[in-house]
C-alpha cells in the first residue's frame, strides 16, 4: 500500500476498535525468524503493518550485494502471510517517518534490539503505546543464509 492508503485504512481500522501493530526491517530472504518476529507481532493486536525497507535502503544499509530479492518480491511475500494486514515500503534507513504518520498502539522489533535503540520507541509511548521485544529464533539469519549459499558454489 501507498503511505496515504494506508493512512486511510489505518483511520478506518482505529473507528472499529481495532489495535494497530507495526513492525519493520529488509526482510530479504523470508525466513523462520522472519516468520516467528511476523506471529508474535500479530498477537499483539487485531492488524499488523508491516514497514519494508526498498532495495535502496537495503544496500545502504547491508551492503551493494543486498538486497537478494526486489522490494516487489519481497512485498508480495509479506502480503501473502494471512497474518499481515499492509505491507508499506519506504525509502529512509529508517521507519520513523511511517511511525510519526500511522501511530501504531504497540510497535514490535526482533530481540536483536534494546529499547533505547528502537526508531519511534519514544513517540509511540509518548502517546501510550506499547513496545514489544521478542527474543529471536536461534540459527536464523539472512546474512548467515546468504553467506551459506555462497560458500555452497
Amino acid at each position: 500500500m501507498t503511505l496515504k492508503a494506508l493512512q486511510q485504512a489505518a483511520k478506518a481500522w482505529r473507528l472499529k476498535g481495532d489495535t494497530l501493530v507495526f513492525t519493520n526491517g529488509c526482510f530479504d530472504i523470508l525466513h523462520p525468524g522472519h516468520l516467528k518476529i511476523l506471529l508474535a507481532a500479530a498477537q499483539e493486536g487485531n492488524k499488523l503493518i508491516v514497514g519494508l525497507n526498498s532495495d535502496l535502503s537495503v544496500k545502504r544499509l547491508k551492503g551493494d550485494d543486498r538486497p537478494v530479492l526486489h522490494e516487489q518480491d519481497r512485498a508480495m511475500m509479506l502480503a501473502a502471510q494471512i497474518f499481515v494486514d499492509a505491507v508499506v515500503i519506504f525509502e529512509e534507513d529508517t521507519p520513523l517517518h511511517l511511525i510519526t504518520a500511522l501511530m501504531p498502539d504497540v510497535i514490535l522489533k526482533g530481540g536483536d534490539y534494546q529499547e533505547h535503540e528502537i526508531v519511534g520507541a519514544d513517540v509511540i509511548k509518548n502517546h501510550g503505546g506499547r513496545l514489544v521485544i521478542v527474543p529471536l529464533k536461534d540459527g536464523y539469519s539472512t546474512t548467515r543464509l546468504v553467506e551459506k549459499i555462497k560458500n555452497a558454489h
